[in-house]
């Protein structure tokens, strides 16, 4: 346990109601657009028949790039550049909420393309290290690696003269992301992916952590806690990072490839690895904050989720604590697009709060929002609370009027 406690004033719960607050950057006009947009989301059978008929548009290539942008793209992506997110990073800004620019182009299996990636996040981490209005990069390794190289390594399988050659590439891509966000003081999320890789991925995120979070936590791992092994890996490794003598970065997640490991543990006849009910991932997910809370001396963390009891959670051990809001080492990140009442309460009533800012081509980011429409599936409710939220305040924007 840490011998110094940042001292605050500890404020009253935050509420996640405040719709006023929550839509206070959009228009009328927005507004209604984000109404009917999730009053369609939340319709399943038509999210899975939207979903194949842009895949069959775009492999045909009709025009339906304009009508995607201006629908699903506008409301979950920031741009196709980093020049067209910053009108969306002012807005937040405007709402004391940082960005978290996410190039979400994954890699055409190319090392072209790899590298040509890795430019790109570069740019992300210049940007990053020229204002506070972009508290975090974050990298995927499959956008700058083989996915069948990692899984490759992961299984231990003996690798070709040209696969090892392949795979210090990667080891040198990530490097150079890494060094380049230490050598800016900026903070870099390695994004968690499928079960069949993440031990891979893991090695990476540590030895980088081994090497640039000795001043400062700059490279961060993420903890998918849907993961039954997930919290007793966050605790090795928080012990790990201790008797190295550097510091852990961790962004906990519950996780977004639910449907896709299940299908894979079934076909392969191995034990599936998520946890068999969501009220065991939610016992992780908030075991986890736990333990980072006691670990805070050495462990920065910042939570990726839309569930308000969990931010409501950490709030409250936040208060006990009586660890001010704006605490460097605890931030709360959502998606663009989505829980602006979580993002936006948050943000006013003082803690640290970013939103993922997805961008890139929109054709090369239709692969991210596809999983973004099957994640809100295998949420209850998700986009029905959205609905009734933009619902709520296009009513008492009308009350307002009225009055």
């Amino acid at each position: 346990m840490p011998t110094i406690v940042q001292r605050a004033t500890v404020s009253k719960a935050v509420s996640f109601e405040d719709t006023s607050i929550a839509f206070s950057s959009q228009s009328n006009k927005k507004l209604f657009k984000t109404y009917w947009l999730f009053a369609l989301m939340n319709r399943g059978w038509l999210v899975n028949l939207g979903t194949f008929f842009i895949k069959l548009a775009l492999n045909l290539k009709l025009p339906v790039k304009k009508l995607i942008k201006s629908t699903i793209f506008e409301q979950f992506c920031g741009g196709e550049t980093i020049r067209d997110c910053e009108k969306t990073i002012q807005k937040l800004h405007d709402g004391h909420v940082g960005t978290i620019l996410d190039y979400s182009v994954e890699g055409e299996g190319s090392e072209t393309s790899y590298d040509e990636t890795v430019l790109e996040i570069l740019r992300t981490i210049e940007r990053a290290s020229e204002s506070n209005d972009i508290p975090f990069c974050v990298f995927k390794v499959t956008g700058i690696a083989s996915t069948e190289l990692l899984e490759k390594v992961q299984a231990g399988d003996t690798l070709t003269d040209a696969e090892q050659e392949a795979y210090e590439r990667v080891q040198q891509r990530v490097d150079t992301l890494c060094r380049r966000a230490s050598e800016r003081s900026v903070r870099i999320f390695i994004d968690a992916e499928e079960s069949w890789i993440q031990d891979t991925i893991d090695a990476l995120a540590y030895t980088m952590m081994d090497c640039y979070n000795r001043q400062q936590c700059i490279v961060y791992n993420t903890y998918q806690l849907y993961r039954s092994d997930s919290l007793g890996n966050l605790k090795k490794s928080v012990q790990t990072a201790r008797n190295k003598g550097y510091l852990l970065g961790a962004k906990l997640v519950r996780g977004a490839y639910l449907e896709k490991e299940r299908i894979r543990a079934y076909e392969g006849e191995y034990l599936d690895p998520i946890h068999h009910t969501k009220a065991e991932t939610d016992r992780d997910f908030n075991e986890a904050v736990d333990f980072c809370m006691a670990n805070r001396d050495i462990v920065s963390i910042c939570l990726g989720t839309h569930n308000e009891y969990s931010c409501q959670y950490c709030i409250s051990h936040m208060q006990e604590l009586r660890l001010a809001p704006n605490d460097p080492h605890i931030w709360f990140a959502q998606l663009l697009g989505m829980s602006d009442n979580i993002s936006y309460n948050l943000a006013n009533a003082g803690y640290n709060v970013a939103k993922y800012v997805p961008y890139g081509p929109v054709e090369a980011v239709m692969p991210y929002l596809f999983r973004r429409a099957a994640e809100n599936k295998s949420i209850a409710g998700q986009s029905s609370r959205e609905y009734l939220l933009v619902k709520k305040e296009l009513q008492r924007r009308k009350n307002c009027q009225n009055k």
